[in-house]
């Protein structure tokens, strides 16, 4: 169907199809084609599923009270901000709004920069980042980004942040060779502090589980102990971003809890609304929240939504919703049925190079050659094709981004369904991609 458009799409290239509706974990085309949707809403969005009653309700009550507040609070952004402390890790007690990731990180950039000069140390400013990583659009979280490709076209007007090693196990250049990881992605972290001068370290951030950049990703399990020795012994705050793992989709209420570490500041977006509305938050501890108080008492920094009594109305429902269905333990128990059903369908297969992942948030690695870990010519588009076969097949999963392997090639793609998901849909999402990797496999290798 040929759509008579006027809004500049990302892709102006190839059309998108048009959505009609949407239930559960299904959705439909206005060609009345059904699809499982294993992606989410194709970006990693969707936490409880779509057309939840008890949502709907929530966002018509509260529109009907007021949806903007202006120079007001509301009771729904004080009320989620306690609950979604209470779900955090302890510690982190207090919460800013924002309408998603990007804001998130931005903020979160933004607060770790301000807390130093509130305790007297303007000197730091810079925020460390890792290679193989993906923080948001905004110029600040895209200079935190390692990304290369999503970098490549505005280099220049990013700021010079600098990059640490990722906990890539898969194709580690520090420990390859050795049976087991030896943490120097983490000590990478210490020599990068060095190399810029503790002096002028702020912060430094990382996905505890990777996403766009590099889908299920997931570190070594001393990796984040040692980070946050590293960060503590040169006052360094540790951000952990949460837009796409938290909210319970790795089967913990953060993703970060499967490290038992705590970081000073999570951001979060995504799942934390279920795409019901726009939606993030900053979430940060007593400490950093005593400085400014007891400091200046302003942290000058805000957006024309941010707090807004809708999102926060839609967040409080959905957070309810989550801890009211035990979905958490869900996305944990299917989760593992997720990782472990892909690995055997199609672990083995000559082009899937790896499999990982934590919950609802699956990793695939495909592969030219797995005895060398060659990547793809980056124009076969591999995993693009793959979540085209299995869209045909009748199943959406997430074709992600390419240049994982070394910032231009390499081909992952993801499985992230919501938490609602059933080991019957996980069956029928991995029998579709299995028939898809076999079938571009045919015609690539």
């Amino acid at each position: 169907m040929t759509i008579d458009t006027r809004v500049f799409h990302r892709d102006l290239v190839h059309e998108q199809g048009m959505v009609s509706h949407a239930s559960g974990v299904h959705v439909w085309d206005k060609e009345g084609t059904c699809y499982l949707d294993a992606s989410s809403g194709g970006n990693v969005v969707i936490s409880i599923g779509y057309g939840v009653e008890e949502i709907i309700e929530a966002m018509s009550e509260q529109a009907r009270r007021v949806s903007f507040s202006g120079g007001f609070t509301s009771e729904p952004q004080e009320q989620l901000a306690r609950e979604l402390a209470d779900f955090a890790p302890e510690g982190l007690d207090y919460v800013r709004f924002v309408s998603g990731g990007s804001e998130a990180n931005e903020t979160a950039i933004k607060l770790a920069r301000h807390y130093f000069v509130e305790t007297g140390k303007p000197g730091k400013h810079k925020v460390i980042g890792r290679w193989r990583s993906y923080h948001g659009n905004t110029l600040g979280a895209l200079s935190a980004t390692g990304h290369v490709l999503r970098r490549h076209g505005y280099a220049p007007m990013l700021l010079p942040f600098t990059h640490a090693a990722p906990p890539y196990r898969y194709r580690c250049q520090l420990c390859a060779t050795r049976d087991a990881c030896t943490l120097s992605c983490a000590d990478d972290v210490e020599r990068m502090i060095l190399n810029e001068g503790p002096e002028n370290v702020a912060a430094f951030i990382a996905e505890p589980v990777v996403g766009a950049a590099a889908m299920g990703m997931v570190a070594d399990p001393g990796y984040f102990p040692r980070v946050r020795e590293i960060c503590d012994k040169y006052d360094v705050l540790l951000i952990v971003d949460e837009v796409l793992s938290g909210m319970g989709r790795t089967g913990r209420n953060f993703a970060i809890d499967h490290w038992g570490t705590k970081p000073d500041l999570i951001s979060c977006g995504k799942g934390i609304s279920s795409g019901y509305s726009p939606l993030g938050a900053v979430i940060a501890t007593g400490e950093i929240h005593e400085a400014v108080r007891s400091g200046s008492g302003m942290f000058e920094h805000g957006f024309t939504y941010g707090g807004n009594p809708l999102s926060c109305a839609v967040g409080l429902a959905v957070l309810r919703h989550i801890e009211k269905h035990d979905l958490v333990a869900n996305a944990a128990e299917v989760g593992t049925y997720l990782i472990e059903s892909v690995q055997q369908a199609i672990g083995d297969h000559p082009m899937v190079g790896e499999v990982s992942g934590l919950g609802m948030l699956c990793g695939i690695e495909v592969v030219a050659d797995r005895a060398t870990k060659q990547p793809f010519a980056s124009a076969l588009g591999v995993n693009k094709r793959i979540a085209r076969r299995c869209q045909e097949l009748g199943v959406l999963i997430n074709p992600s981004f390419s240049g994982n392997a070394d910032g231009y090639l390499g081909d992952r793609f993801g499985i992230c369904p919501p938490y609602t998901f059933t080991r019957d849909q996980v069956d029928e999402t991995v029998s579709a991609l299995t028939r898809a990797v076999t079938d571009v496999g045919k015609e690539v290798m």
